[in-house]
């Protein structure tokens, strides 16, 4: 049975194996009445992770809205107007709604723990820097997702914590908030998690080598990357068919060699289900008893799909063949997170896996070659690691069937592009390759090449909610809005 976050006192850390979440109980209680001993902090800091549960973030819809962006996924019912690239029509703004309202909700109980944390006179001074450090981790992490969303944003810190009306910040002004906290929060965050699920040091850095990749900073993400390989705390978990794929997606799956940081999900516990196994199965399938809306699907004639070699072993793991009542016949949904004893739709007992060591070689492999300049043998070997356990082949022994070599890529921007595919390949139904895409600039190229569409410039971000505007005065809406809303 997993271990993970929970609520409130001590008594229910000592059940840490019967339930994952907290309440929000912490930001409910008066700010002076709380936030004094290691016990209350650390309830406190559990609640910044409750964001990550729901259906508007982790839980299923972020997920759906960056995968029917990328060129391999479709979406259906209301999440159809995604599949033309024009921006976002109501429904979907109604949704991505509630994703920047519980965004912000993680900030600010982020916000909660770095200011009343210093203050707390029963904690240690080590351990006030331990919780600061996981609390600026997420507040970062936090800001990530929303500033590669929408730009420019409220700036909510521990300095204006009360404050409704807060203006819209610089992209670049975000950025350097989630640098510094990710920067402190490697520092001071411990080797291992003090719960199951929590952040660690690790956690932090991996973070910082997507951040450093998405701002070109690729010295800072080749070091961030590189001391999480050099720690020798992760490898990748072995595979020899393709059900073992599993062990890291599967119901079951649960702190394995290759875990940096997954959010933690439990169908024993009601209302902390993973509710993202509705939308992507069929109404029958054995993946997924409960059934499900097959919210999005692919075609395996689609490029993306018709060119992904069948010997590896990834594809029969993530795909399988499903009438879902559109046109095509070759239809596929993704089955990476599958739950064959799931009794209802709202319960999946999969976690979501944010950080994979294979997503962390991926990095580094990025950032090694382009910070110098040149493909190099050891951004080529990280490649190559991935590939070979893709291929049911031992991940560190060299292997010439799957192997690819320096003289393989014609150029730097070949190599970065074949990472990226390689990472979409590993990430399929994560929602993580339309922000490769994005950072690279390679969304137009790659859409109009793969499904002859034009991308509109305002589908590359996502509009400020309305309700923002209607509740914060010192936004503007029509010098605030982004593009094209």
């Amino acid at each position: 049975m997993k271990s993970f976050l929970i609520t409130a006192g001590l008594s229910l850390f000592l059940l840490a194996s019967c339930s994952k979440w907290l309440d929000e109980r912490p930001q409910a209680m008066a700010e002076e009445n709380f936030y004094t001993t290691n016990v209350e902090i650390e309830s406190g800091l559990n609640a910044i992770y409750e964001t990550v549960r729901y259906l508007s973030t982790f839980g299923g819809f972020y997920t759906i809205q960056h995968e029917i962006n990328t060129e391999y996924m479709y979406g259906r019912g209301s999440f159809a107007p995604m599949n033309t690239y024009q921006g976002l029509d109501n429904n979907n703004v109604g949704r991505i709604t509630d994703t920047w309202n519980n965004f912000y909700k993680g900030v600010r109980n982020a916000n909660l723990i770095i200011k009343k944390a210093p203050l707390a006179t029963l904690v240690t001074e080590a351990d006030k820097n331990k919780y600061i450090g996981e609390a600026r981790f997420l507040r970062a992490l936090y800001y990530f997702h929303l500033v590669r969303n929408w730009a420019g944003i409220p700036l909510h810190t521990e300095n204006n914590l009360d404050s409704i009306n807060v203006p819209k910040t610089s992209a670049d002004k975000i950025y350097e908030l989630i640098e510094s906290d990710l920067l402190f929060a490697e520092q001071y965050l411990p080797d291992n998690p003090r719960l199951v699920g929590a952040a660690t040091k690790w956690a932090a850095k991996t973070t910082l080598a997507e951040v450093a990749l998405t701002l070109k900073k690729y010295d800072l993400a080749r070091r961030a990357a590189n001391e999480v390989i050099e720690s020798k705390k992760y490898s990748l978990v072995p595979v020899s068919v393709g059900a073992d794929f599993e062990q890291l997606y599967g119901r079951d799956a649960n702190n394995t060699s290759e875990e940096i940081l997954y959010f933690k999900y439990s169908s024993k516990v009601s209302g902390q289900g993973y509710q993202y196994l509705a939308y992507l199965h069929a109404s029958k399938t054995t993946h997924f008893p409960p059934g499900g809306f097959a919210t999005i699907y692919s075609d395996s004639l689609n490029p993306f799909l018709k060119n992904w070699d069948r010997a590896d072993l990834r594809y029969y793991f993530n795909w399988y063949p499903s009438d879902v009542g559109v046109p095509q016949k070759t239809t596929v949904l993704c089955k990476k997170f599958s739950d064959r004893q799931a009794t209802v739709q709202a319960a999946a007992n999969n976690d979501y896996p944010l950080y994979k060591y294979s997503d962390l070689l991926l990095f580094y492999a990025e950032a090694e070659a382009v910070s110098n300049n040149a493909v190099t043998a050891d951004a080529v070997e990280k490649l190559n690691m991935v590939r070979r356990r893709a291929y049911g082949k031992p991940a560190n022994t060299p292997d010439p069937s799957v192997d690819l070599a320096v003289g393989d890529f014609a150029s730097l921007d070949a190599f970065v592009r074949r990472v990226v595919l390689e990472h979409g390949y590993e990430s399929i139904g994560e929602g993580k390759h339309w922000f490769d895409l994005k950072r690279l600039g390679l969304v137009k190229e790659v859409i109009q090449e793969v499904e002859g569409l034009t991308v509109a410039d305002k589908h590359m971000l996502w509009p400020i909610p309305p309700r923002e505007f209607n509740g914060n005065t010192a936004l503007d809406p029509t010098r605030d809005q982004n593009p094209g809303y």
